[in-house]
Order: structure tokens, then C-alpha cells, then sequence
């Protein structure tokens, strides 16, 4: 990591050249699908500086989400304020790669908790935080249904095709080498039978722009208020397919069900037509499942990629056996 750490820090000093900042070396705070670095603006605030992974969205892709957290932000959501470099672009182009990086607005905050790690109980009123969290999903697509999408707008897919496709967003979950056969066999089956399922009631589904991974490491809590961070996969989706995303890992919390009515009283508070759809939530959790076992398999470096694929499989089989297949 020491040499992937100097390289990407290399590559971060190369962008903040394209920002009036004060001389600095950026300090990388996370390295995951991009490589995000604090750095300081000229009048002290922090700022996060993103170097996005090369390939993984287009140069028009990336252009487009800012432009989303832009339009958001100017409706008085709590995400990220992108800022503009030093010749007016929110998006800039630098090196051979050409590599692509952005600079957006320090989020304050603790994010609500870590994957795999009960959440924190201590001093936080968690059903009212789940309720804020809901109410800001539905702020959030509201705003996104006012959203006049520029020339050129373009972010990935998470419809039918994009989830269950031949050739879905996040990789082919039933066509994973690293599986054994019997699992392939029981994913194929599974993937045709909700297939159809989601093609018998998607024409009744609200959808639109989402953010697509409003996980907890993404939502940041101060004084009871929440914010969003890292739109790195929004898209155009289900609006069921984020509150299944938020709701996912939290399945294993003891007061799971109280935490989960929270987040659904506070979306429907906002957007009350959406009630009649929440009875498909079960579906759209297996949904976001699978997703996760397509994302392992498209990463077949990563180093503990056998154990997650074998904890993403346990859980699809659990959500199927309880009837979401």
C-alpha cells in the first residue's frame, strides 16, 4: 500500500495544481473505488479532493454527477458542495491517463457506523436518526424529479437491465468463476425468477435519479441531522432499490424492525405515495444482494474476496428463503 499511497499522492499534488490552494501535500483519507485526500482551502476549511478510478465512469459521467450534487445542493440538501477550479470546471483532466479528479466541501460529521460492526448505541437516538435518514432519501428524490439534466447527461443504470441485465452494472453475479457450481446454478434460477417478478410490477414503481449507495459509511451524522456523501454510483433506479440499500446492513441489528419502520415513516412523511410500494422492499433487498456478489466478482484480487463472496451468497440465500425470491 506504501507504494500505491506515494504514487496516488504523486498524482493528488499534480490535481491540486489546478485549484488555488495553498501549498501542501494532500493527506489521503480513504482509497477504495476513487482515492480521496483532505486538503486545506485558502482560508483554512478543509476540502475533500477525489482522484477517481481510472475506467471506471466516463469523463461525461463523472461531469454529470457533479453537476446532480450541484443541483442538490442548491436545493438545501446536506451533500457535498462541488467546487470549481481555478478555470471554472467542477471536473478537471490531468497527467497521460488522463486521470480525473474534483474537489468538493467537507462534510461534518460522523458517519452512522462501519459494514460488519454493530452500530453505536451510546448517546444516539437511532430510530430518529433512521427517520432523518429517510426523510432526507425522499428530500433527495423529490429534488431529483426537479432536476433539469444537462446536455450530455449521462450516469450508469440500476433498472431491470442494470440489476438483472446480461450485462448488469455492478457484474454478472450468477456467472462468477470463483463460485461453485451449485451456487451458479441456484443464482441463474434465481436471477430468471426475479426477473420476472420485477418485470410484472416495475411499470408501478416510482423511479428516477438515485444516490445508489446511501450505506453507512455514507451517511454522516451530526446533532441528530444527517448528510450524504460519495455519489460515486448514482444513477437512474428504483427508489425502492435505496432504501433497500440503506436498510441491507442493518438486518442483523437487534431492533432491526424498529430501525427499519423509522427510515420508512420518515421517507413516507415526505413522499406518502410511496407506501403502497414498500411491499415489494423484500424483493429489492434480494436485489441489492446479489449487486453485491457481482461487485465481488468483477474484483477477484481483492484479498479477502473468497470469504465475502461466500458471506454476499449465505445472505442472498437467506433473503430468497424468506421469501424475497
Amino acid at each position: 500500500m506504501d507504494g500505491i499511497a506515494e504514487t496516488l499522492t504523486a498524482r493528488a499534488m499534480a490535481a491540486i495544481a489546478h485549484w488555488d490552494l495553498p501549498e501542501q501535500v494532500p493527506d489521503v483519507i480513504k482509497y477504495r473505488e476513487n482515492a480521496v485526500f483532505q486538503v486545506r482551502l485558502a482560508w483554512g476549511e478543509r476540502a475533500a479532493l477525489r482522484l477517481h478510478r481510472p475506467a471506471y465512469h466516463s469523463q461525461a459521467a463523472l461531469a454529470s454527477e457533479l453537476a446532480f450534487m450541484a443541483h442538490l445542493r442548491d436545493r438545501g440538501l446536506a451533500v457535498p458542495q462541488p467546487i470549481p477550479a481555478a478555470n471554472g470546471a467542477l471536473l478537471v483532466a490531468f497527467g497521460e491517463g488522463p486521470f480525473y479528479a474534483d474537489l468538493i466541501g467537507w462534510v461534518e460529521g460522523e458517519p452512522l457506523g462501519e459494514t460488519g460492526v454493530p452500530l453505536a448505541r451510546a448517546g444516539r437516538d437511532l430510530p430518529a436518526i433512521f427517520r432523518a435518514v429517510g426523510r432526507e432519501t425522499a428530500l433527495l428524490h423529490g429534488a431529483a424529479d426537479a432536476f433539469r439534466q444537462p446536455a450530455g447527461f449521462e450516469r450508469p443504470a440500476w433498472n431491470a437491465d442494470g440489476l438483472l441485465g446480461e450485462a448488469p452494472f455492478w457484474g454478472r453475479f450468477w456467472d462468477c468463476a470463483a463460485l461453485p457450481p451449485e451456487d451458479r446454478a441456484d443464482l441463474t434460477a434465481l436471477r430468471a425468477a426475479l426477473t420476472a417478478r420485477l418485470a410484472a410490477i416495475a411499470p408501478g414503481l416510482d423511479h428516477g435519479l438515485i444516490h445508489a449507495d446511501i450505506v453507512r459509511e455514507n451517511i454522516f451524522v451530526r446533532k441528530g441531522r444527517v448528510a450524504f456523501i460519495d455519489f460515486d454510483d448514482c444513477g437512474f433506479g428504483f427508489r425502492l432499490f435505496d432504501l433497500a440499500t440503506t436498510l441491507l446492513r442493518n438486518r442483523r441489528e437487534p431492533d432491526y424492525p424498529v430501525l427499519r419502520d423509522a427510515l420508512l415513516d420518515g421517507y413516507a412523511a415526505v413522499r406518502p405515495q410511496a407506501r403502497a410500494a414498500f411491499q415489494h422492499l423484500p424483493l429489492f433487498l434480494l436485489l441489492r444482494a446479489l449487486t453485491y456478489i457481482g461487485w465481488a466478482a468483477a474484483r477477484p484480487d481483492l484479498p479477502d474476496n473468497a470469504a465475502r463472496l461466500r458471506r454476499y451468497v449465505a445472505e442472498v440465500r437467506a433473503l430468497a428463503g424468506e421469501g424475497a425470491g
